[in-house]
């Protein structure tokens, strides 16, 4: 009984901090976290769906890592850890009759800062393994040129919006027909 005593009443001295989202996502508040203090709540990782954020349907098979990386007062600003897709939509996409391309590669954008980036490709028919590797390359040194040419939060936004997607399948289905190209993870 003194257990359950003890525990209740370090909960009641956690505070509510109200989690805002970053100002490329037009700094909304999605939640709340609990904690000790301020110092504590720094480097949490919140997932929510993207849809939640944008409020856009076509969004619902994201998820976004969101990282605690201030806190003042009762409100905690995140940055973007990561943006993943659902693992059941990236699998839904592969039928009979078609391959998948898988890319994983590391980048830097205009300010020097790392970027992983992990792609699937679905082709409109199955493809020989040297396509497959001319595919691989090609995205790899679209994607490396396209980064380079951004900031970070001008390449989320892209990936956001699709209009990556939309480039890099342009640029793998020089090589070979492709039904879809979608970003898998980026992590940053």
């Amino acid at each position: 009984m003194a257990a359950t005593q003890k525990s209740i009443e370090k909960w009641k001295t956690k505070q509510w901090f109200n989690v805002h989202t970053p100002q490329i996502l037009g700094e909304a508040v999605i939640g709340e976290i609990p904690a000790q203090d301020e110092s504590s709540v720094m480097g949490r990782v919140i997932k929510v769906s993207l849809s939640w954020i944008t409020k856009n349907p076509s969004h619902s098979f994201m998820t976004i890592g969101l990282r605690v990386s201030s806190a003042k007062g009762n409100a905690a600003q995140t940055e973007i850890g990561y943006l993943e897709q659902i693992y059941s939509y990236t699998h839904s996409l592969v039928r009979r009759g078609s391959s998948a391309v898988y890319t994983i590669s590391k980048h830097k954008d205009s300010a020097g800062k790392k970027i992983v980036l992990k792609l699937i490709g679905i082709s409109r028919y199955k493809i020989n393994t040297p396509k497959k590797a001319g595919i691989r390359k090609a995205v790899i040194d679209f994607a490396n040129d396209y980064i380079a040419s951004k900031t970070t939060e001008e390449f989320v936004k892209s990936v956001i919006d699709g209009s990556f997607q939309v480039e890099a399948m342009k640029v793998a289905s020089r090589v070979a027909p492709m039904a879809k190209l979608e970003v898998k993870k980026v992590e940053l």
